[in-house]
């Protein structure tokens, strides 16, 4: 072999070997990972995001960092990672039960969850107090129903169209109340006016209403559970109170873009449940009202598509849809 052919080889076979580690892509994760919450802060997802973006850090070993994108109930948010690179460093910590509304609700959502969005793991679960202002005059859910059909009451949503919003509306179907809703931008902002009085009754999810009970500025007449709350003492679920299979709440979970890689979801899934599931986090979860629940990105899809099935008929009943 001539010494210009050898060299030749030689050449080619660096550049083919160059070219083959430039097409690898860099392990995962390499660089810091954007968590977005589509609410303003202080609300469950965002209480959820704070709690687990440091351990997370740690374990990934690299920032993992909270993005506050709030709009359109979680829509804008959800609908920045939807089109965000499929790549596993931007994703949605929401509501999933709120994301499954979205289709019902809006007649021109930029983005399809279903299509644009896979799971990642869901994360926690806390039912929905039913609380009021403590100058109503009503100590259970039948003193409630018979109040609101002698009294104007306001009943303060996070969002049109957002789960406690259709929560309170299928209680009001199912029990005969009528009462008058307030849409507002977020759940602090719901709970801060039905605290001070603006607004008369709430629905919203324990994990950031419980503290407003527990200091007395909300009186609580029931929770949306199968079973009762030890931590709320003796308050009887809905279900208890004349509304047979009432159940609702928050469902906190992790989403990504459509097309992250199987291997980056499932690493993504395995590091959540580690760090959710941990002592400290579990208990602290807990002691707000939370149920800490996992389940793997395939499960996490199937939830969500019953959700999407269940909510869109309670929608189409209350003829509730936005632009």
């Amino acid at each position: 072999m001539t010494l210009n052919r050898r060299s030749a080889l030689v050449g080619a076979a660096a550049l083919l070997s160059a070219t083959a580690a430039f097409a690898q892509p860099a392990a995962w994760p390499s660089k810091p990972i954007r968590l977005i919450v589509p609410y303003p802060p202080g609300g469950s997802s965002d209480i959820i995001a704070r709690s687990i973006s440091q351990p997370l850090s740690e374990l990934l070993k690299q920032p993992v960092i909270v993005e506050n994108k709030p709009g359109a109930n979680g829509n804008l948010g959800a609908d920045f990672v939807a089109k965000a690179p499929a790549d596993g460093y931007s994703l949605l910590l929401c509501d999933v039960g709120a994301l499954a509304i979205s289709p019902s609700v809006y007649t021109k959502l930029q983005f399809n969850p279903s299509a644009d969005l896979r799971g990642v793991t869901m994360l926690a679960y806390s039912p929905h107090l039913l609380v009021v202002h403590p100058s109503v005059k009503a100590n259970n859910l039948k003193e409630l129903i018979a109040l609101s059909k002698t009294e104007d009451l306001n009943f303060a949503v996070t969002a049109t169209g957002s789960a406690p919003h259709l929560a309170g509306v299928a209680l009001e179907r199912a029990s005969g109340a009528k009462w008058q809703y307030v849409p507002y931008k977020g759940g602090v902002t719901a709970i801060q006016d039905t605290v001070a009085g603006q607004t008369q009754i709430l629905m919203n999810g324990m994990l950031a209403t419980l503290p407003h009970v527990q200091s007395g500025k909300l009186k609580v007449l029931g929770v949306s559970k199968a079973t009762r709350m030890p931590l709320i003492g003796n308050v009887p679920t809905i279900a208890e109170q004349g509304v047979t299979g009432f159940d609702s709440g928050t469902w906190q979970g992790i989403l990504a873009p459509k097309g992250t890689p199987d291997a980056v979801v499932q690493q993504l899934n395995k590091a959540l449940i580690t760090v959710i599931r941990s002592a400290d986090i579990r208990s602290r979860l807990a002691g707000q009202g939370a149920e800490v629940v996992t389940m793997t990105p395939a499960e996490q899809d199937q939830f969500f598509a019953k959700e999407r099935a269940r909510w869109a008929t309670v929608v189409q009943a209350a003829n509730i849809r936005l632009d």
